[in-house]
């Protein structure tokens, strides 16, 4: 028997070791070298998405070991499994990005057949790369066993020419190289040196917006996001989830009981305070889904307008994730949010305290750089924006962090897919001024809603910058910068108005007052909806074709199932 008594009766691992009828079951294990101790243990799920994909990943399996050794110490039994990841930065400006979110709902899937197919009780995730970090936040709320999040961590800022670099700088060094800004021999020795190591892209792109929500949720540890990958303290944050897990196996306390719509409501105000990845109004309502909640991106969109931009991180500002994490981190962040009251301070966390106890002692330095006080932000509105108009009913998100202006209006310059507007852009053959818009790329028409980082990246290398303002049905990655409008919605292979535009229309931004708009008359648009021919499907079997019958709007996150509110059976619970 193990040293700390658990009564399995009602765990889901009694279906798989419990009982004479389940000696086969348990023949398996003593194969693996189980002892009987440790089968009438609680079973933990160690699921990590290493692979060797890309540097996000490979820190992730010497992670999840310091898990399992958290968790023998306090007495369960731990079981590792992996799962995919798409890596968005390898996936990029090909059709590659046609997977990547779409392998969320894969990895989700992933881990909830494997925890059911094998009855485990609890489960830490690990995750480094953009998809897998809300993948595993949804299996943990579908699960709803006592779980924890882990982030991998982030990697440490490159070093070129006496300055901090990320990956961004390479994608916009291939738009300097197009214009001749730079040579072969410049673009060579950034690209050796901008990702030195182990741990996901370094600014408060998607893998470290989503893992400073975790934080602000309260699946994953205080402080825990912060520590690069490289650090030696990021493993003893994993050996302390392994034993805290057990301590929610004993309480009970399970993801449902603290992802609630305040929680949310604190997650969204984290990524609006830290200039955030607008793919945050994608995943946040895709996480809420599974807990049974309604939150979509016009309440993401509400929380963002009220929220200051504290936090100074590339792309709009100064500072890597790493720079963050020295400052004093997320905690130090939530302080002043708690302190001027934009954060929900009672919401429960994996720690069994509340936010507020949580942050008790945390004081803010007033001395560093990285962060301001809630009451002296960079700016009075998040770095997030969502949009509302005649081009976008169902709405439409823009990150307005280090943008110098919050207006633009311009001619429609419309291409069907992103390798047309990319090569349109290369050619010279988009002036300033313009607005492309690159459509069909929404989660169903794309299929997978691709992001354009290779685009906007171009754009800026080129010098156009905010002299051009991009529109789509598609994403944007947490790295773009620029006056770049994503999850215009409805898409337009859902024939939402952004099918009906022809170049030269005008289309209207206004980030401040939060409105997209196009310049066309009832008449004109019935004209056009009757001559619309969407393009063919360019996938009619696999894994897209799939995702494509089954994918929801943006504007609720892309999600291909009914979710937590049409939940009849908790996995919990059998």
């Amino acid at each position: 028997m193990p040293s700390r008594a658990f009564d399995k009766s009602k765990l889901p691992s009694r279906h798989v070791t419990q009982g004479p009828e389940r000696a086969p079951h348990r023949s398996y294990y003593y194969a693996m070298g189980l002892e009987e101790k440790d089968i009438d243990s609680p079973f933990v799920g160690v699921v990590s998405c290493w692979n060797e994909a890309a540097p996000c990943n490979i820190a992730l399996m010497r992670q999840a070991q310091a898990v399992k050794a958290g968790v023998r110490e306090a007495d369960g039994t731990p079981r590792e499994f992996c799962t995919i990841t798409v890596t968005d930065g390898i996936a990029m400006g090909h059709e590659g990005m046609k997977s990547s979110l779409v392998s969320r709902e894969v990895i989700a899937d992933s881990v909830e057949l494997t925890m059911r197919g094998h009855c485990y009780d609890a489960m830490v995730g690990l995750a480094g790369c953009d998809k897998s970090l809300p993948a595993i936040m949804m299996a943990m709320l579908r699960l709803n066993v006592p779980a924890i999040f882990l982030y991998g961590g982030t990697i440490m800022p490159g070093r070129f020419q006496n300055k901090d670099v990320t990956v961004i700088d390479v994608f916009e060094a291939v738009g300097k190289y197009a214009s001749k800004n730079i040579d072969a021999k410049h673009l060579r020795e950034l690209e050796t040196v901008a990702c030195p190591g182990a741990g996901a892209c370094g600014g408060q792109f998607t893998a470290n917006t989503m893992a400073c929500v975790a934080e602000a949720l309260g699946i994953a540890l205080p402080a825990s996001s912060g520590p690069p990958a490289v650090y030696e303290s990021r493993d003893e944050y994993c050996r302390a989830a392994g034993r805290e897990i057990m301590k929610l196996v004993e309480s009970n306390l399970r993801p449902r009981d603290i992802v609630t719509r305040k929680a949310l409501e604190n997650a969204a105000v984290v990524v609006a305070s830290t200039g955030g990845s607008t793919n945050a109004a994608l995943h946040l309502p895709a996480v809420a889904h599974e807990a049974g909640i309604e939150f979509d991106l016009f309440e993401v969109a509400e929380i963002f307008r009220r929220t200051p931009y504290l936090a100074d991180l590339k792309p709009g500002g100064r500072f890597v994730a790493r720079d963050m994490f020295v400052a004093g981190g997320v905690p130090m962040l939530m302080r002043t949010l708690l302190d001027n009251g934009y954060l929900h301070g009672d919401c429960i966390t994996v720690t069994g305290k509340t936010i507020a106890e949580n942050l008790e002692g945390i004081v803010f330095d007033s001395d560093q750089e990285v962060m301001r006080p809630a009451d002296k932000p960079i700016a009075p509105t998040g770095g997030v924006v969502g949009l509302r108009g005649s081009l976008a009913p169902d709405g439409a998100i823009v990150k307005v962090a280090g943008l110098k202006k919050l207006q633009f209006k311009g001619a429609a310059r419309v291409f069907e897919r992103e390798e047309d507007a990319f090569a349109a852009v290369q050619a010279g053959k988009v002036a300033e001024g313009s607005v492309v818009v690159i459509r069909y790329e929404g989660p169903r028409g794309g299929p997978g809603m691709r992001e354009m980082l290779a685009t906007t990246s171009l754009i800026y290398g080129l010098g156009l910058g905010e002299k051009v303002a991009l529109i789509t049905d598609g994403r944007f990655s947490g790295a773009t910068r620029g006056f770049c409008v994503g999850h215009v919605g409805p898409e337009a292979a859902a024939g939402g108005p952004i099918a009906y535009l022809r170049d030269g229309d005008i289309i209207e931004i206004d980030a401040e007052k939060g409105t997209i708009d196009m310049f066309l008359d009832d008449a004109e648009i019935e004209r056009r909806k009757a001559g619309i021919a969407a393009p063919a499907p360019a996938f009619t079997s696999g894994c897209l074709w799939k995702y494509a019958q089954t994918v929801g709007a943006a504007r609720y996150g892309a999600v291909t199932h009914p979710g937590g509110a049409r939940e009849a059976k908790c996995y919990a619970d059998i």
